[in-house]
C-alpha cells in the first residue's frame, strides 16, 4: 500500500480489520493538544479518541510500557505501574519515546512500533465500537474495534486513566 506506516503494514500483516481518517496537521501542538485536536478535525468525541503514552517503569521486572488512554483524562502513572507490578512509572520524554518507536510525538502508534512493549488500554476503551488511535503520523488516525486493537498489541484492559 503506497503511503503506508509502519502502524499500517503492521495490521495489515496481522489481519486486523481497521479505517485510515486523514485529517488537517495543525503543525505542532495546539492549545487543545494533538488528541483533542484530532477528535476535533474528526468530528468524535474525545472519548473516543485515544492518545498512545510511553512510561519507563521501576521497581519491578518490566522497564518501559505503553499506555493508551482517552485524550479527554490523563494516565495515572500510580495505576500504571501498579497493573504492571512495578513500584512507579513516569512518563519518557518525547526524543526518548520518538527514539523507541520510530514515530513523533502527535504521530505515535500502538501499532509497529520498533520495539514490542507491553502495553496497557484504558478499560473504556471497550465502551465504544471502535476507537481511534494514532496512524503513525500527524493528521492520520486509524479506527479500529478496542477488541482488535488489545489482540494486535497483546494488550492488557486495566482502569489506568484519571
Amino acid at each position: 500500500m503506497k503511503g503506508a506506516t509502519p502502524a499500517m503494514v503492521a495490521l495489515d500483516r496481522a489481519d486486523v480489520n481497521y479505517q485510515v481518517h486523514h485529517f488537517a496537521d495543525t503543525g505542532g501542538m495546539t492549545d487543545l493538544g494533538y488528541g483533542k485536536a484530532a477528535a476535533l478535525a474528526l468530528g468524535v468525541d474525545e472519548g473516543r479518541v485515544f492518545k498512545t503514552l510511553l512510561v519507563s517503569l521501576h521497581g519491578g521486572t518490566l522497564t518501559h510500557a505503553v499506555a493508551i488512554v482517552p485524550v479527554s483524562g490523563q494516565l495515572s502513572l500510580k495505576a500504571m505501574a501498579h497493573t504492571l507490578g512495578a513500584k512507579r512509572a513516569e512518563m519518557l520524554d518525547a526524543p526518548v519515546a520518538e527514539r523507541m518507536t520510530g514515530y513523533v510525538v502527535g504521530g505515535i502508534s500502538p501499532f509497529g512500533q520498533r520495539k514490542e512493549l507491553p502495553t496497557v488500554v484504558d478499560e473504556s476503551s471497550m465502551l465504544h465500537e471502535t476507537i481511534f488511535v494514532s496512524g503513525g503520523r500527524r493528521g492520520l488516525d486509524i479506527e479500529i474495534a478496542p477488541g482488535d486493537l488489545v489482540d494486535a498489541v497483546g494488550a492488557v484492559v486495566a482502569a489506568i486513566a484519571a
